[in-house]
């Protein structure tokens, strides 16, 4: 049987970095196992949607997994709160949201991210906002639901008759501008509901969060307070053709980020936890190796996806010393992946690729229009590589590509 693993290393693209004499990050590296691939295999650019678009991780995936987001797509509030372990049934709208820093005084939001080290801080609070009521729609038939996602992330899911996905965000996008209230996206009614509902939440809470202890707390020693929760990307569950379906193989996901992990479950792919994998910067990327490893090897899959989140988090955090780190990371653990499989009876049946969803240079902190680079090889030929480092002949397979980086590629023949 043919298997594929297909590494997706959010945030992956880059920009020209004067510290690291106008080159990439991936250009400034030496990565062998990452380059063994290129080199190896076929390489080029990929725009995950279109080219000029800097897109959101969550269109990106659906479109690099075969499915158009012009078609599919219904934001990615679902995605997050299915991660996030809320289910979803017709009716129900949901949010991607985050913990964050609202001046009530001037009603700005200071920071949009109240604290990325929030694993003990999430859980209770989300406990805490748990079936908060609102005072236009009664608890007995409108019900609100909070799950921690990573970090600062949580999902938030609401059941109740009348409500569309067909809304603004509450979400500035940006610090240090107001706090939005949601606006209708069409004339009707469910429209003008949805947005009154969601508008009181955003207050209730705001009021609940405000006088809670771990606030206090937080004033008290001069941290930022998880004042508010923005609201965004309101969505509900997509009805698709499975990943099974579409292409003949059975998947799985290695995504602790809740949002790929969701979206992941909308496609039918089964997603897999892996202790120790985190989406974040204590991530254990060997893990996720070893789980991929063993999961492949049972011969149930034909399909599996390792997403890797904190190269995009030191992106957003403008920290080239961290991409760096975790672009490292990300090679040896593609090397473990060839020292354990690449000696495997069926290795010559494995493809590997890999690629990012998106640019997120660390000069601005934000996903960019920049294509992303792409490269597939089979994974004995780039175990293969690493030993012996000789270039296979050019061939429908091949190309002269030597080395993994957004300039390279562009010479590959993809």
């Amino acid at each position: 049987m043919k298997k594929h693993i297909f590494i997706m290393v959010d945030g992956l693209g880059d920009v020209s970095i004067p510290s690291l004499g106008m080159r990439t990050p991936l250009q400034h590296l030496d990565l062998p196992h990452i380059d063994a691939i290129a080199a190896s295999g076929v390489n080029g650019l990929l725009d995950p949607v279109e080219p000029g678009l800097a897109c959101g991780s969550d269109t990106a995936h659906l479109s690099i997994l075969g499915y158009d987001p012009r078609v599919y797509y219904r934001g990615r509030g679902a995605f997050e709160s299915m991660g996030a372990g809320l289910d979803m049934e017709p009716g129900d709208i949901a949010f991607k949201s985050n913990f964050a820093t609202l001046d009530p005084s001037t009603n700005i939001v200071t920071s949009r991210r109240a604290d990325r080290e929030f694993e003990h801080l999430g859980p209770p609070l989300c406990e805490y906002l748990t079936g908060i009521t609102l005072p236009s729609f009664p608890s007995d038939k409108y019900r609100v639901d909070v799950q921690y996602a990573t970090e600062h992330r949580c999902g938030v899911r609401v059941r109740g008759p009348g409500l569309t996905d067909n809304i603004t965000s509450t979400d500035p996008l940006k610090d240090n501008l107001p706090l939005l209230q949601a606006q209708p996206l069409d004339d009707s009614p469910e429209a003008a509901l949805t947005c009154k509902l969601v508008n009181e939440l955003s207050i209730a809470i705001h009021k609940a969060l405000s006088v809670h202890p771990i606030n206090d707390e937080r004033k008290r020693i001069g941290k930022q307070q998880a004042n508010v929760v923005l609201l965004r990307g309101c969505g509900t569950r997509i009805q698709v053709p499975t990943f099974e379906e579409r292409h003949g193989m059975r998947p799985f996901i290695i995504a602790p980020t809740a949002i790929i992990a969701g979206l992941g479950m909308c496609l039918g792919i089964q997603v897999m936890r892996v202790p120790g994998a985190t989406g974040d910067y204590r991530t254990d990327l060997n893990a996720k190796a070893r789980k991929l490893i063993e999961l492949m090897r049972t011969g149930e899959y034909a399909f599996g996806f390792l997403h890797i989140k904190a190269v995009d988090d030191a992106g957003h955090d403008r920290n080239v010393d961290i991409k760096l780190k975790f672009l490292r990371l990300v090679d040896a653990m593609i090397g473990l992946l060839f020292s354990e499989l690449g000696s495997d009876p069926d290795a010559s049946n494995y493809s590997i690729n890999i690629t990012g969803d998106h640019s997120t240079p660390v000069l601005s902190g934000d996903h960019s229009y920049e294509p992303v680079p792409f490269a597939i090889a089979n994974l004995h030929q780039a175990h293969t590589y690493t030993k012996e480092k000789v270039h296979p002949p050019l061939s429908h397979t091949t190309d002269k590509v030597t080395t993994f980086n957004e300039v390279d590629a562009a010479r590959g023949a993809l």
